[in-house]
């Protein structure tokens, strides 16, 4: 019997043999070598690391200043108060525009 490794989805099986590994005491200890390499798989799938490519969706950075009450008004909002912010923007500019 052989343990398929992380890069079985490709084709390739690790060559250990149950005669070789009996606790899992005994196992290599990780490397950053090895996780560099690890492949993350879910329902058979190999997901990709990273953020995906955005292309035209890309956002900008930009420097902008605000009003001190504006700034202080969408940080109490909490986490995700920028894209409020950009939603915000988006929606003034879509009633002007119409």
């Amino acid at each position: 019997m052989t343990k398929k490794n992380a890069k079985s989805a490709g084709g390739l099986v690790s060559k250990i043999k149950p005669s070789q590994w009996h606790d899992p005491d005994d196992a290599p200890e990780i490397t950053d070598e090895m996780l560099d390499r690890a492949m993350i798989v879910k329902g058979g799938k190999i997901i990709q690391r990273g953020r995906p490519p955005l292309g035209d969706l890309a956002k900008r950075t930009v420097t902008i200043r605000l009003d001190v009450d504006v700034v202080e008004a969408y940080r109490a909002l909490g986490r995700g108060w920028q894209t409020q912010l950009n939603a915000d923007l988006r929606r003034v500019r879509k009633l002007k525009a119409g």
